[in-house]
């Protein structure tokens, strides 16, 4: 990375960190006034978003972009409308900051609090979809915190024009100009430089695939809390009824395969496999889905590819979906557990206990019972929107909204008491 490039990230990082201390005490009615101008300009500036992201979409078809790529970059009206909607629900939120979460008091007379705050200044480091420029800016200004972000080099003329329209509006409402910050560059290098700079940057969250979350943790410095990776599950029980499995199982791959919530592998208990996978097989191959089966799945369905080790362990992204047969719960729970990546999974089942011990065994951030993986998502959860879906267990885990942006500090009143 050249030293201008350098120069210019460690700006971002004094004027974030000036940011976040304004930030950390400013009162809700302007964070909400910012949230609801910088909801009102994206629709308003809708058609130079949309010029913007074409050129991305041209850049990225000219570069071999698959199509579950493009699908994640592309912007249209409806998911503007979107963008700008989600920024109204987080304003609509109760905010965080200053919840007091205990008081009690000590025999000494002294009483101790402990309050929510912002975590300062987050960086986030994320690729294909725009909108999570306007998700993560907003969320991070309600929670009383400072961003930069670093979105991919295939949406850089569409974060661009976002990240120019919301930091202006929120400065028309008062507040500073290191809020909201875009890494406006295309060298993988300032990844690596985020990454290192520990000064300025109190979290950096990586947004994307293996790759970036092979860098980050090889190189980063900046305490990290991982998101994304989704090889997630729909394991159809012995107790399944094949009425909602057939819908939950169709939403879960097909809807939108290409997000982290999307469905990858089918497993299917050995006792209705006969009846149940002919009928789904063939409602997912009718909606263009690929399927790849163990052997008695091939057995009881023919024609499919046969699936190998690599596919238990495979994020598609795209219409592709292994199935394999299982003899009991207990293998289904081994089998997520050994192949999952903590995302989401979910059990159709109509007995108690196997979904009490689904739920408890799974170890996911989101276990569902008769329900798609697809709700896995801080808007279906009431958050307005997410930084993320985080699938480690320190600090936060599952769809990150306002309050896992947040720490605590214990506050102490006292009388002049002295130890």
């Amino acid at each position: 990375m050249n030293r201008e490039m350098e120069t210019i990230l460690l700006e971002q990082g004094r004027k974030a960190k000036l940011a976040s201390r304004f930030l950390a005490t400013a009162g809700t009615d302007m964070k909400n006034e910012a949230l609801y101008n910088m909801a009102e300009q994206l629709e308003k500036q809708t058609e130079e978003i949309i010029a913007a992201n074409q050129i991305d979409l041209e850049q990225g078809e000219k570069q071999g972009l698959t199509r579950a790529l493009l699908e994640r970059l592309a912007l249209n009206p409806t998911r503007i409308r979107d963008m700008a909607q989600g920024l109204r629900e987080i304003a609509a939120l109760p905010d965080p900051i200053g919840e007091m979460l205990e008081m009690h008091h000590r025999p000494n007379g002294l009483d101790i609090g402990r309050i929510r705050t912002p975590l300062g200044v987050i960086g986030i480091i994320y690729e294909s979809r725009p909108n999570v420029t306007a998700d993560a800016a907003s969320l991070c200004l309600k929670s009383g915190n400072a961003i930069i972000l670093r979105g991919g080099e295939e949406a850089l003329n569409s974060n661009r024009i976002i990240t120019r329209i919301i930091s202006a509006a929120a400065m028309e409402c008062g507040l500073p100009e290191g809020t909201i910050q875009l890494v406006d560059s295309e060298d993988r290098e300032a990844v690596l430089f985020m990454m290192k700079m520990n000064d300025y940057l109190d979290v950096l969250i990586p947004r994307g695939g293996k790759g970036l979350k092979k860098a980050v943790l090889e190189n980063a410095t900046v305490p990290v809390i991982m998101t994304g990776m989704g090889n997630c599950h729909v394991y159809i029980d012995e107790y399944g009824d094949y009425a909602k499995a057939l819908p939950i199982v169709h939403n879960a791959k097909v809807q939108r395969p290409s997000v982290c919530n999307a469905a990858e592998t089918l497993l299917v208990h050995k006792k209705v496999a006969e009846e149940f996978l002919p009928g789904i097989i063939a409602d997912l191959q009718a909606a263009g889905v690929e399927i790849r089966g163990c052997e008695t799945t091939r057995r009881i369905v023919s024609g499919l590819i046969e699936a190998t080790e690599e596919d238990w362990a495979t994020e598609y992204l795209e219409l592709i979906m292994a199935v394999k047969v299982v003899d009991s719960l207990e293998e289904a729970i081994d089998h997520i557990n050994q192949y999952g990546t903590g995302h989401s999974e979910a059990i159709v089942s109509e007995n108690y206990t196997a979904v009490r011990t689904f739920m408890a065994r799974v170890d996911a951030a989101a276990v569902y019972a008769n329900a798609s993986t697809r709700f896995t998502d801080g808007n279906v959860f009431g958050f307005g929107a997410e930084m993320g879906i985080s699938t480690q267990k320190l600090h936060a885990r599952g769809p990150m909204g306002l309050r896992e942006l947040t720490t605590t500090k214990f506050v102490i009143y006292g009388d002049g008491q002295i130890r």
